[in-house]
């Protein structure tokens, strides 16, 4: 396991090892305040020797929401609640991050243990956006097409909301662009059926992306690492695309992102995702190789030696372990079971 062990420096963050907590969706907030149950979950995954640990998609506005019970920071009230759970886990020697989020069209449902589906606005739903009224599926509410100075207004949203992760004092901040959610609606042009200067070209679908990642960037201090998770692949013809995320990450990487994260999928309903373990690792490893930048594998990779390959065969640069977390805390540590 030495490669798995070995540390890794970005800008001057430094991971003791490769393994790092996926984000992974709570649902447990009300009005976007963390709580003793985000306190609990983060901080049991950084005693448990995480060498980073990121929060769950985090909204950077309140229509930026998944559900009403997702985790906000478009509030200055939210700040407090994030710094006490970031002062937990650097007493573990373990590094903080936040994933800044907005869920565009995908946003104003229910729990996945309630149905998913559309929240009604007499149960504290809204008027979700996207790039188009389209909706996700028939099951999804249908959003409202973004003007132009609403999509700026979103841009500076990212902005603030990095501004605020500082003042919590978080290691990494990772821009969400993956799994459907808006910045994924904007880069796919399955979804992404705009005419304007935002819609159309790959140069247009990918603006947003580029412009969050900027307004980010401008107030994130240089000496902090910036991540962006990409959805690589649509799993649907005609649909973004492996070679369209090396692009786009041979673009982000100029523009001070130090690491992308390799997912995949979301846009579509009638998605053909061929699931195995380790099955996004390929992706990883094509945009390390054809975009020269440190990547993040991510999906069905839940055994220690299968991690450490990723690692010794230059695949990616750090592991993101999710459901093996919820099942082991203490995976990194090494658990008797193991």
């Amino acid at each position: 396991m030495a490669h798995l062990f070995d540390s890794l420096t970005l800008r001057s963050a430094t991971l003791a090892h490769r393994l790092v907590v996926s984000p992974m969706c709570q649902y447990s907030s009300v009005d976007g305040f963390s709580s003793d149950w985000h306190f609990v979950h983060l901080g049991t995954r950084a005693v448990g020797g995480a060498a980073l640990v990121f929060t769950e998609a985090t909204a950077v506005a309140a229509a930026g929401r998944i559900s009403p019970q997702d985790l906000g920071i478009y509030d200055e009230g939210h700040v407090a609640g994030l710094a006490r759970i970031v002062r937990f886990i650097h007493a573990q020697q373990t590094l903080a991050g936040i994933q800044l989020a907005h869920a565009g069209r995908k946003g104003s449902t229910k729990r996945p243990w309630e149905g998913g589906h559309v929240l009604p606005r007499e149960q504290g739903g809204w008027e979700p956006v996207g790039p188009t009224d389209q909706a996700f599926s028939k099951d999804y509410p249908g959003p409202s097409a973004l003007t132009t100075k609403e999509i700026a207004q979103i841009v500076a949203a990212f902005r603030t909301a990095a501004l605020r992760a500082l003042h919590a004092s978080f290691d990494v901040i990772e821009i969400h662009a993956a799994h459907g959610y808006l910045i994924h609606e904007f880069l796919s042009p399955l979804v992404n059926l705009r005419t304007d200067e935002y819609g159309g070209s790959f140069d247009n679908r990918i603006r947003l992306c580029l412009e969050v990642v900027d307004a980010v960037r401008g107030v994130w201090p240089d000496r902090s690492p910036l991540f962006v998770r990409v959805s690589c692949s649509d799993w649907k013809e005609g649909g973004w695309d492996i070679d369209q995320t090396v692009e786009l990450a041979r673009r982000l990487k100029p523009r001070g992102v130090d690491l992308v994260d390799c997912s995949s999928g979301g846009a579509v309903v009638d998605q053909k995702i061929a699931v195995g373990p380790g099955y996004q690792v390929p992706f990883a490893e094509r945009v390390r190789r054809g975009a020269g930048i440190a990547t993040g594998a991510v999906g069905l990779i839940t055994e220690p030696a299968q991690a450490n390959e990723v690692i010794a065969s230059g695949k990616a640069d750090l592991v993101l372990l999710a459901r093996e977390l919820l099942r082991d805390p203490y995976f990194p540590l090494g658990s008797p079971h193991k």
